[in-house]
């Protein structure tokens, strides 16, 4: 597996909050590991290294490798804290996964074919009210993301999650919930430059 998806830690033995100061100020990114049946794990992580991982889309919908003191787990990524007044990962959340047990993963949206759409020739606005939707899904069935293909979408029309296809084995989480929660996606809209085309027209 590419080392995108390969997360090297150290165990890390007291918890709290000033055992994770700690180890922020040596330059690492305190952590947990959870699930799978087991105790929760303590862990610490070079936070280079985190930030590096962390640019790729892929890692936030990937069963990852999670190496601890040398033995290797795997997990997905279920939680990230970020100080939002710096450039610094204040702590990750990882969930042990079984390729036999099903996760819930929020996977991100790529929309396709927007400017070549029926409504985008005729000027129209894509407006997306999501970028990614949670599934469950085996984790070998997990994508990397789902696409969502606009080509047929004129303006005044609405992609909901129902309308969304998705890979085999893979579940939209809230549709579960009953058609109350088919939630609107994407919307094609008229921009000021179309509306007064049409006007034009007429």
């Amino acid at each position: 597996m590419s080392k995108v998806f390969e997360f090297v830690a150290e165990s890390r033995g007291p918890s709290g909050k000033s055992a994770a100061k700690r180890a922020r100020r040596q330059g690492n990114v305190p952590a947990v590991i959870y699930g799978g049946h087991r105790e929760p794990q303590m862990l610490v992580l070079n936070h280079n290294e985190v930030i590096k991982h962390l640019e790729h889309e892929a890692v936030y919908s990937h069963v990852l490798d999670v190496t601890v003191d040398g033995k290797t787990e795997q997990a997905i990524l279920k939680g990230v804290q970020r100080n939002p007044a710096k450039f610094q990962i204040l702590h990750l959340d990882f969930l042990r996964v079984s390729m036999s047990e099903t996760v819930k993963v929020h996977v991100p949206l790529h929309f396709t074919n927007e400017q070549t759409s029926i409504g985008g020739k005729k000027g129209g606005i894509a407006t997306h009210s999501m970028v990614d939707v949670e599934v469950t899904c085996l984790p070998s069935a997990l994508p990397e993301f789902i696409e969502v293909d606009l080509a047929t979408l004129d303006i005044g029309e609405t992609i909901h999650l129902s309308d969304i296809i998705l890979p085999a084995g893979v579940d939209i989480v809230v549709l579960a919930q009953g058609s109350e929660h088919n939630l609107p996606v994407v919307s094609m809209m008229a921009s000021k430059a179309s509306k007064d085309d049409s006007v034009a027209v007429v």
